[in-house]
């Protein structure tokens, strides 16, 4: 695909954007999250990086006057960890009413704060979808500040989704190990709902559009065409043949055996009883070196049974990246830790991992649609 004169494509809503290679740095729309929260503590540690800001060009979304105050805070508290001058920064400033900005506290999530980070998640999604960016990395929201101020969503892959106007969306989230460069990636198949509520969500439809989702990502965005992936059972020792619960049984035995036949190029292994799931990746992300042939991907049940081992291994570096949209989108893993804002001691790690990731899907996506866009044109002739 190699020659630097090459015209890459980026298509958003329609519409074909052209670019040559040498101009063609993944353009970011990077929110603000919460400003209430460690979101603007994180951004300007995660940009102070001047290789990040050479290779991707990020814009801010939100607002220069809370990045600049969290800047001189910061800078005359006890914190060791450098900071970006917010003047070095591109920065979209998104209006807000007066009384809402002076309700914003650091700290303290409210109302004012609610309605700013979804004004930021808004104007994000329209310029993004417009073709203004490849791609959204999003700050930290609180759930409870969006619900003050109005907004009833279960979290921002729900916002997206409806925006873009899509219905089959997932949360992948993805982590790369520091100590071997393997990459662990776990889908969920349900997300944001109460625990008594997930036998009942699961169904087999269900469970094929997720790993439809998961596939065609894989393929897409990471290039991997012949994947392994790994299936939880929803039960203790995945139902030990209905003596633990009937799931397995009735439905997702015969389910999974069935999707190996419709799908042959993929290794399809489970229902792995979920205590045992994590041991492979677990010894894959630490380096043990007996590990055979971890999974490509995992697809856990319900949030804490993919959530609390991913967290375990990768609570600092793991992105939450939402499949299924018309571009992509990263978030860090890790909320807005109210407590601790404004203190210098936030952990910028998982928020430049979550550029990072941004920046390689976009790459990977426009290097796909270009080996596209040639094929095409050779057909033609």
């Amino acid at each position: 695909m190699g020659d630097s004169a090459v015209n890459m494509y980026q298509v958003n809503q329609g519409q074909m954007r052209v670019f040559s290679h040498q101009e063609s740095r993944p353009r970011l729309a990077l929110t603000l999250g919460d400003p209430a929260g460690i979101g603007p503590e994180v951004i300007l540690k995660a940009l102070v990086d001047v290789e990040i800001r050479q290779k991707y060009d990020v814009t801010v979304l939100g607002n220069r006057d809370i990045l600049t105050q969290t800047y001189q805070k910061l800078n005359l508290t006890e914190n060791l960890v450098p900071l970006l001058n917010p003047d070095q920064l591109s920065v979209i400033d998104v209006d807000l009413d007066q009384e809402i900005a002076n309700e914003i506290i650091t700290g303290i999530g409210n109302m004012a704060s609610g309605a700013a980070s979804f004004a930021y998640m808004e104007q994000a999604i329209a310029r993004t979808l417009a073709g203004e960016f490849d791609g959204i990395v999003t700050g930290p929201i609180a759930k409870s500040a969006w619900k003050a101020a109005g907004y009833n969503y279960p979290g921002q892959t729900e916002l997206l989704a409806q925006n873009s106007g899509v219905e089959r969306f997932g949360m992948l989230f993805v982590a790369r190990s520091p100590h071997t460069s393997w990459t662990l990636r776990t889908l969920l198949a349900t997300t944001h709902i109460p625990l008594c509520q997930v036998a009942q969500t699961l169904t087999p439809q269900l469970l094929t559009k997720k790993l439809d989702l998961l596939v065609e990502c894989l393929e897409k965005d990471f290039g991997i065409e012949k994947a392994r992936i790994a299936i939880a059972g929803l039960n203790p020792h995945s139902g030990e043949m209905g003596q633990l619960g009937t799931e397995e049984q009735d439905w997702l035995i015969p389910w999974l055996e069935q999707e190996r036949i419709n799908r042959p190029q993929l290794q399809l292994d489970g229902p792995i009883p979920p205590d045992t799931m994590w041991v492979k990746p677990a010894q894959a992300w630490y380096g043990n070196s007996h590990i055979q042939n971890p999974a490509d991907a995992y697809l856990a049940l319900y949030h804490d049974q993919g959530l609390i081992p991913v967290k375990l291994m990768a609570f600092d570096r793991a992105v939450n990246t939402s499949i299924g949209l018309p571009f992509v989108r990263t978030s860090p893993d890790h909320g807005t830790a109210f407590d601790i804002a404004g203190k210098g001691i936030a952990d910028a790690t998982s928020m430049k991992a979550a550029i990072e990731l941004a920046a390689e899907l976009v790459s990977q996506r426009l290097a796909v649609r270009q080996c596209e866009d040639k094929s095409i044109s050779g057909d033609r002739d």
